[in-house]
């Protein structure tokens, strides 16, 4: 049962928003609305009040489980909309390649990559998938993530790609995180299709979309339309199928060139589109005559070395921002959503107040999430965090590497707590 919460003394509550609020976009980003000493009330699982300390009743502080955040921060947890984090084991050995050299396409060549996820899941149990995977979310939730986005993919037959998607679905079913569960068949074409590609195309619409749906096993389709993996004809095929399903579609797009991965994302009014390392303005004009949320992954970039993708000059020309984490074993091996705030201040140059709004509310747009998380407004659920003592939130992306979350409160209950 959810319990009655009161957190007092707030230095700063930030990221309050009206509930019309579905993303904030451009210079708008710069701005974080706060209370400066307040509180917060939580009943029923959902955000039931806050307000400045002055105006909190003595009787209201009375009946609930009462929570002192003198000196600290309060804001909303993180979402984190686009991750892979069911798979079977790491990929460290491809890491070593890496600093060889080879770059993402040569290892992916040599069996590396996804292929090498693909092959090591098909042999992993679902009950050891459902126990690593549990694991790492109760990680990220300590590091305060409280939605997150689980793709398929690493399984590319029909029987691990839906293996892969019933564990997402049992971890909906008893993870304190809220999860939405997206069905990737097209992450990569499988070495005995690579003469045929169609051939593959053909069984993730005959068989697997078909099994998906008639389980219910995903809320979201992806394609990763870029260079060496599905084209945009291809992409549009894949969607047009999955749209037949009611499956919105989320797009890892242009990672690795111009390959016309957010024009095929915007003309099927895909949720978001993902990645966007290769970006002219051609596509930024595209994204903002849409309703297609940008999400820029910086691990991935960090990680493989890529170019950054233009995210001061999306926000100058009016464009909201998620950040995400991308968690994956083979190119950003890390849930840490303190640390992509910290990336997108430190290699994107964004200010603190856009940073969270790129991991709270605009991420929580690229789930479909909006009316429920992502910001501090009343009747929303109750996913929130509380740092650890600090001046202003400008200390988040600036002590990057430590956990600096104290409490994180999920569904209205204490998940996790140092105080």
């Amino acid at each position: 049962m959810a319990q009655n919460i009161i957190i007092t003394n707030i230095r700063e509550l930030i990221q309050i928003l009206p509930p019309e609020t579905r993303t904030v976009r451009g210079y708008d980003m710069q701005h974080l609305e706060c209370i400066k000493d307040g509180f917060l009330t939580i009943s029923k699982g959902l955000i039931s009040g806050f307000g400045k300390m002055y105006e909190l009743s003595l009787e209201t502080h009375c009946k609930n489980i009462v929570i002192d955040a003198r000196e600290r921060i309060v804001m909303p947890a993180f979402c984190d909309s686009h991750t892979h984090c069911v798979f079977a084991n790491w990929r460290e050995s491809e890491f070593v390649d890496k600093l060889n050299g080879l770059t993402y396409e040569e290892i992916a060549l040599r069996g590396g990559g996804i292929l090498n996820s693909a092959n090591q899941l098909a042999n992993y149990s679902s009950s050891k998938l459902y126990d690593d995977a549990y694991n790492r979310l109760e990680n990220m939730a300590k590091y305060g993530t409280g939605a997150v986005e689980i793709k398929s993919g690493y399984g590319l037959t029909v029987d691990s790609e839906l293996k892969m998607l019933r564990v997402i679905k049992q971890l909906k079913e008893k993870s304190s995180l809220t999860i939405k569960s997206t069905f990737l068949g097209a992450h990569a074409i499988p070495s005995n299709y690579k003469s045929n590609p169609q051939k593959y195309i053909d069984l993730i619409i005959n068989q697997m979309l078909p099994a998906v749906h008639n389980e219910q096993l995903a809320d979201f389709v992806d394609v990763f339309c870029d260079t060496g993996f599905f084209s945009p004809k291809q992409t549009s095929q894949i969607l047009d199928a999955a749209q037949k399903y009611g499956l919105v579609p989320k797009i890892h797009a242009n990672e690795l060139g111009l390959t016309g991965g957010v024009q095929v994302g915007v003309k099927h009014n895909a949720l978001s589109v993902d990645h966007l390392e290769h970006l002219s303005q051609v596509e930024i004009d595209v994204l903002i005559n849409s309703q297609t949320m940008p999400t820029v992954l910086p691990g991935a970039s960090l990680f493989l070395g890529l170019p950054n993708a233009p995210i001061r000059k999306m926000i100058d020309q009016g464009l909201p921002i998620a950040l995400a984490s991308d968690y994956n074993p083979g190119s950003s091996p890390s849930g840490n959503m303190q640390l992509i705030v910290s990336l997108g201040s430190l290699i994107y140059r964004m200010l603190p107040s856009e940073t969270i709004h790129a991991t709270t509310i605009n991420a929580a747009y690229a789930m479909g999430l909006e009316k429920t998380h992502g910001s501090i407004t009343i009747g929303k659920k109750a996913n929130i965090i509380i740092t650890q003592p600090m001046l202003s939130i400008n200390y988040l992306p600036y002590a990057f590497g430590d956990n600096k979350i104290e409490t994180v409160i999920l569904n209205g209950e204490i998940h996790h707590t140092k105080l």
